[in-house]
Order: C-alpha cells, then structure tokens, then sequence
C-alpha cells in the first residue's frame, strides 16, 4: 500500500513512538510501522477535509 505522499521518515518516528508507548517489545516492527501509515494517513485525510472545509463555507 503506498505511503500516500507521507514522508519516511515521519513514518519512521511515529512507529519508534508507537513502539516506545508500547514499552518496545520485540517482533512488532511491521505492526507498528503499519499503524504509523494508518495514523498518519488519517491525519492527513482530517486535515485536507478541514482546509476544503475552511475554504469551502456553505450558506444556509
């Protein structure tokens, strides 16, 4: 699945945060790497419907 535009290394950090919360167990690298994506992914998605939101005020 691709990564949607989000940067490795963005990945990277919120899966070794992911990881640290999780008091790093071992074996779960892909786990946690994949969470990252969807956590990220969701963020982004929350934040382009803000903006099209924020430009886009509808009148009743």
């Amino acid at each position: 699945m691709p990564n949607d535009g989000i940067p490795f290394e963005r990945i990277r950090e919120r899966a070794y945060d992911i990881w640290d919360r999780n008091h790093r167990p071992a074996g779960f690298d892909l786990e946690f790497w994949l969470m990252a994506e969807r956590e990220l992914r969701a963020e982004a998605a929350t934040a382009t419907a803000d903006r099209s939101e924020a430009n886009n005020p509808q009148t009743s």
